[in-house]
């Protein structure tokens, strides 16, 4: 068989195995999300790349941090680069609600597919696998692991490789308690492997489920940082240096005078992000998306005077995006009913778990595609609207506003 009817054989069997196409850091629905810019998170950046690219027998690094802390933003940081050296092998961000990536079902295939791409001497071995099981797919996730993962890369020849990077991000957002357990345990087994350095930097909050499956399947195999115990100046140091990319970007496409928003202006909306990135990067989307920038910029420097805790400070910014929304001349009529269908909307992603097609949601609320659109516009500050117009998942702190 010659290379390409070789390469065509591997690529029809790989399409066999079912594949979360959100899973990935560079998936289509992600390209907007952030990641770090260059002089932030220093120290940590250079702790997981020292851990990565060594010989620190730990095969697993996890960061784990409260919501809004960033950790999303430097599972792409990480992603990224190694995407770029060519030494990714495969990353899946878990997001809760979010279809394919709610639940393990395709994790393992989705990581296998990934690796096969990535890693081309390693696409023969799955091949292999696929060839052999014919229903791997419909077998258990330690099976699935244990054919399509740990035996192809035992078999890879590990002399003067560099380290496989697998990114896995917010591994508590996959459904069910037993499923982040199974997890747990296939990652252990990832120190098995003697030719192949297989590095895995998973991110997560500091949840007691995963802590213990930690203790209990990875105790000394694990690095571990906590990401909100960094010092709050340093933190905050890094959302003005954010803020302050961001925001000059932001002025120079909508002819602001040079130096706007101005240092000033800076630091109160460090103070008031309170060392939450989300907050952070949600707000420079609200402003970038405004007619004014300057008046957007005011609301949210007005709202943040106002004392409040972390979650009402996320809050309050969800309320002014939403209240933003609507146009200060529409009638008072037309601004009820479009709040009415807002709420309606956001009460079914919410109820349902999972997102839904603009065409089943305008069914369920007996409605038009178009008063969906509509009123799905007010949302992109806070949710991407893929092309296959099903929104994305909310955040959750926007959840835990709207549950009954």
């Amino acid at each position: 068989m010659d290379q390409t009817n070789g390469g065509r054989y591997i690529g029809d069997l790989l399409d066999q195995l079912p594949y979360a196409i959100e899973a990935p850091f560079n998936a289509s629905h992600r390209q907007h999300d952030p990641t770090y810019l260059f002089d932030t998170h220093v120290d940590l950046l250079r702790e997981i790349y020292t851990w990565a690219d060594g010989r620190d027998e730990r095969c697993l690094f996890w960061l784990k941090g409260q919501a809004g802390t960033g950790k999303s933003a430097i599972a792409r940081t990480i992603a990224r680069r190694y995407f770029e050296q060519g030494h990714l092998g495969a990353s899946f961000f878990f997001s809760r609600g979010g279809g394919d990536v709610g639940y393990a079902g395709k994790f393992v295939t989705s990581v296998a597919w990934q690796l096969a791409s990535s890693v081309p001497s390693l696409g023969k071995y799955i091949c292999d696998a696929l060839t052999e099981h014919h229903d791997i797919a419909d077998q258990s996730l330690g099976c699935q692991w244990n054919q399509l993962i740990l035996r192809p890369l035992s078999m890879l020849d590990g002399d003067n490789r560099p380290s496989c990077i697998v990114v896995i991000d917010a591994l508590g957002e996959c459904d069910g308690d037993d499923n982040i357990m199974i997890i747990l345990q296939l990652l252990a087994q990832a120190r098995s492997l003697q030719k192949v350095r297989l590095r895995i930097f998973l991110t997560s909050r500091p949840e007691l489920l995963i802590q213990y499956g930690f203790t209990m399947n990875l105790d000394a195999e694990r690095q571990v940082f906590i990401l909100h115990n960094i010092s709050p100046s340093i933190v905050d140091r890094d959302i003005s240096i954010y803020l302050e990319h961001e925001l000059r970007a932001i002025g120079q496409d909508n002819k602001q005078e040079p130096g706007w928003p101005g240092a000033e202006r800076i630091r109160r909306l460090v103070n008031i992000a309170s060392g939450m990135f989300i907050w952070a990067s949600t707000a420079c989307r609200f402003i970038c998306e405004g007619q004014s920038t300057e008046e957007r910029l005011c609301l949210l420097l007005e709202d943040g005077d106002a004392p409040a805790n972390l979650e009402e400070r996320l809050h309050g910014l969800y309320t002014t995006v939403l209240r933003s929304s609507v146009p200060p001349s529409s009638m008072e009529q037309e601004k009820q009913r479009f709040y009415g269908m807002l709420r309606q909307i956001l009460r079914s992603i919410v109820v349902l778990s999972s997102p839904l097609s603009v065409k089943s949601l305008s069914e369920q609320l007996h409605t038009t595609k178009y008063q969906v659109n509509q009123t799905l516009k007010c949302l992109h500050v806070i949710l991407e609207i893929p092309k296959d117009e099903n929104p994305a998942p909310l955040p959750p702190p926007f959840i835990s506003r709207l549950s009954p």
